[in-house]
């Protein structure tokens, strides 16, 4: 019985422990952003303002934003940005707490992308 707690134990302290896997925004190539799903979690109005190529708007604010990931498949790889990398980051965690498999924060978000741009 003890066995069975202790491994409870460190199977929920694993999993509240895992890391949000990043990358930096000047590492996703061409080619990825062709076989991705890349989502925008930031407001419409910020999605208006300027976004990456290809990128469909989630807002992460949004009571909706479950919702709008319900057609697509958990084992898919997404791609999350924002403004600097915070909304996106918690975006990814929550999404991997839902069973997405493949979810990447990129890392900095749209600031990084329009400064490496510059």
């Amino acid at each position: 019985m003890r066995l069975v707690i202790l491994m409870g134990m460190v199977l929920f302290v694993g999993l509240g422990c895992s890391q949000i896997k990043e990358k930096n925004i000047t590492e996703v190539t061409r080619t990825e952003l062709d076989t991705i799903l890349l989502v925008d979690v930031r407001t419409p109005k910020e999605y208006i303002d300027g976004h990456l190529d290809n990128a469909v708007n989630i807002d992460w604010m949004d009571e909706s934003f479950v919702s709008g990931f319900e057609k697509i498949d958990k084992d898919k790889t997404i791609y999350l940005y924002c403004r600097s990398g915070r909304r996106s980051a918690s975006a990814a965690k929550y999404l991997d707490s839902l069973g997405y498999s493949e979810v990447y924060n990129l890392k900095g978000g749209y600031m990084a992308y329009e400064n490496a741009r510059k």
